[in-house]
């Protein structure tokens, strides 16, 4: 801030960084006698950055705090500010390397996401101390090395051929069950909060399951609605156009719809659309509870091959769901 002398500022994140934000932005205020914004929308991830309502407020500068990726700004005018969580592994890690019955998993893949990126290192040390070897996968895009978003998965995809499993450090079902969809390897969640692990591959294989009766369900539909995200990272205005194209050939009548925040109670109150396509987040899809099938970008590729009488082998199984 010193040295870009901004006029004003706004900072964002997750909502569980609220209060930290609120302390921050004061004290912008009082150093630097300026404004300082608490952009109060939801904020997911640095898809979801709201640049759009700092560039109302006439924000020079706009703060994503919590939301770790492998660069330290996006564009000239956001910054990105790292947020770990202070808790500590060596409990639940310990756990699960003395239990027997993990002993047959001798490589072990170490995956985290954005807030437990700094455990890393000091669980890979305990779990080589009992014997196991381990690997971390390199980093691609704007994901560090071990880091995967809800949406991505390079660092534990890449090297499925050289683990025998895979190890989640934090408390997220969906990341974790994402990693054991993509790879099918056997994974283990480790929770620092309750100090306990479990295997996610059972969860794994419902959760697929309903993908797919989702895929098959949407196959009867007369007319889907093809929905673009409007959050400017979520933005893809041509991978929909792609599906409506395909899509009408296979003799499906299609709606463009438009949406920010895709809801169930957003999507009430769209009449005579059968099924929906949503090209934002998969997470969307296959993370939340639709009356009408809601399908992400894997699972309509999986439809159209469907509907061509064709196989849909693996539609998960990917680097990305994007």
């Amino acid at each position: 801030m010193r040295k870009r002398k901004p006029l004003s500022v706004a900072l964002n994140g997750p909502e569980a960084l609220f209060s930290k934000m609120q302390e921050t932005g004061q004290k912008i205020m009082k150093l630097f006698d300026i404004p300082a914004y608490i952009i109060g929308d939801t904020c997911w991830g640095s898809c979801d950055l709201n640049t759009h309502a700092a560039d109302m407020l006439g924000a020079d500068l706009l703060f994503n705090i919590g939301h770790t990726i492998s660069m330290e700004t996006i564009d000239k005018k956001v910054i990105m500010i790292n947020a770990y969580d202070d808790v500590n592994f060596d409990i639940v890690v310990e756990k699960y390397a003395k239990d027997r019955a993990n002993q047959k998993y001798k490589i072990l893949g170490i995956i985290t996401d954005s807030q437990h990126l700094n455990q890393l290192q000091p669980s890979r040390k305990i779990l080589e101390n009992h014997g196991f070897k381990t690997v971390i996968g390199d980093g691609k895009g704007q994901l560090n090395d071990g880091q995967v978003f809800g949406c991505e998965f390079y660092p534990a995809y890449d090297i499925q051929k050289r683990v025998d499993a895979y190890i989640f450090l934090g408390q997220s079902m969906f990341h974790s069950v994402s990693i054991a969809m993509s790879t099918e390897k056997p994974t283990f969640m480790l929770d620092p909060y309750f100090n306990e692990f479990q295997q996610v591959n059972d969860k794994a294989r419902v959760m697929e399951k309903k993908t797919i009766l989702s895929i098959y369900k949407a196959q009867e539909a007369t007319k889907i609605g093809i929905i673009i995200g409007l959050k400017e990272g979520q933005f893809s205005k041509i991978k929909a156009l792609k599906f409506k194209k395909s899509l009408e050939v296979l003799g499906k009548d299609i709606q463009l719809i438009a949406l920010t925040e895709i809801t169930e109670e957003r999507l009430r109150n769209f009449k005579g659309i059968d099924a929906y396509i949503q090209v934002a987040c998969p997470r969307i899809a296959i993370d939340n509870h639709f009356t009408k099938p809601v399908l992400s970008v894997p699972q309509a590729e999986a439809l159209i091959k469907v509907l061509k009488k064709e196989p849909m082998d693996d539609f998960l199984k990917l680097r990305h769901w994007l």
